[in-house]
């Protein structure tokens, strides 16, 4: 596999007015050529901090280490003219609020053309016409009347398909959807997902996908990492990570997930007790010790390692048993 993007070693801490707060811990991280990484954990884990490194949009209170590479393109450190280059040309973004992330002064066709005279130099008209393609790339209908349209004119779903167009409007080597379904219905939800995997197949695009819902998970993705506090504590291809995860935080993901037939009724999802740690620095121990019911002695005095492998575990005492699939 042709690594794409990698991440090394990645970490981020922010300052605060309580004292310094760590967000993120060494992720390491590769996406390949037209592969699909979904990053999954809950909220407080992550995620969505080591998506905005990537691009350097974080805010100034952040200190960011480690490295991030696009091709041969080192990202962390990179001067404001390189980023620029990169944001929206070679990596773009798809992110959670499509009404928060759109100009709601402007049309959606201007803000679309906008990308493509500022990144490729298309003048006016053929910018307008590259917009209304890419709205019927991703199935807008009525795209030449839409073009015209404010934001609060569309639909959730519509908009979400906007900021898709503007995402892929330069085809992107990386393309990064951050809970891209969020708050959507399943029927729309089914269709935004359709339209990132076609895109996927016919531009060839490697796609980070961030979420919290393991069944947009096994619909799209290719491999999966999970986080919880700032750490990668387990990556596998997809379908070996649902039948056989190793972490106990992931079998607990797994767990408090609705299944056919498994949580109709009476049935009651299974939880994981306590809340994600919010920590000044991390420490070295397993930070799921505090919720696991398969800690050991070591889980509270040693931080446990990523073991080598395509399916790898960061866990002093990991699951061996297969669980039910979703």
């Amino acid at each position: 596999m042709n690594a794409v993007l990698t991440v090394s070693d990645l970490s981020v801490t922010f300052r605060t007015e309580d004292g310094p707060l760590s967000a993120v811990d060494r992720v390491s991280l590769e996406v390949g050529d037209g592969e699909v990484l979904a990053v999954v954990g809950e909220s407080g884990c992550g995620k969505s901090v080591t998506a905005m490194s990537i691009a350097g949009l974080l805010p100034r209170t952040a200190t960011v280490g480690g490295s991030v590479r696009l091709g041969d393109t080192e990202l962390i450190g990179a001067g404001k003219r390189t980023l620029r280059s990169v944001r929206g040309r070679e990596v773009a973004y798809i992110f959670q609020e499509p009404m928060t992330s759109l100009n709601p002064v402007f049309t959606v066709g201007h803000q679309i053309t906008e990308v493509l005279r500022t990144h490729i130099g298309l003048g006016r008209q053929a910018a307008r016409a590259r917009a209304i393609e890419l709205l019927k790339l991703v199935g807008i209908p009525s795209a030449e009347r839409r073009v015209s349209d404010y934001p609060h004119q569309l639909s959730g779903g519509m908009r979400q398909r906007v900021m898709i167009a503007m995402a892929v409007a330069c085809d992107p080597k990386v393309l990064i959807a951050d809970e891209p379904t969020t708050a959507l219905d399943v029927t729309i939800q089914a269709g935004i997902l359709d339209v990132l995997r076609g895109l996927r197949e016919r531009l060839g695009t490697s796609i980070v996908l961030i979420t919290h819902d393991l069944g947009v998970v096994a619909d799209l993705a290719d491999r999966v990492a999970v986080m919880y506090a700032g750490r990668v504590v387990e990556t596998a291809e997809v379908h070996d990570l649902f039948a056989r995860p190793r972490h106990p935080y992931t079998t607990g993901l797994l767990g408090a997930s609705p299944a056919a037939g498994r949580h109709a009724g009476s049935h009651r999802l299974n939880e994981i007790p306590g809340l994600v740690p919010v920590l000044t620095e991390q420490p070295d121990a397993c930070t799921f010790a505090d919720r696991c019911d398969r800690a050991i002695d070591t889980c509270g005095s040693s931080q446990p390692q990523l073991t080598s492998g395509t399916h790898r575990v960061a866990c002093w005492n990991p699951v061996r048993e297969e669980v039910e699939a979703l």
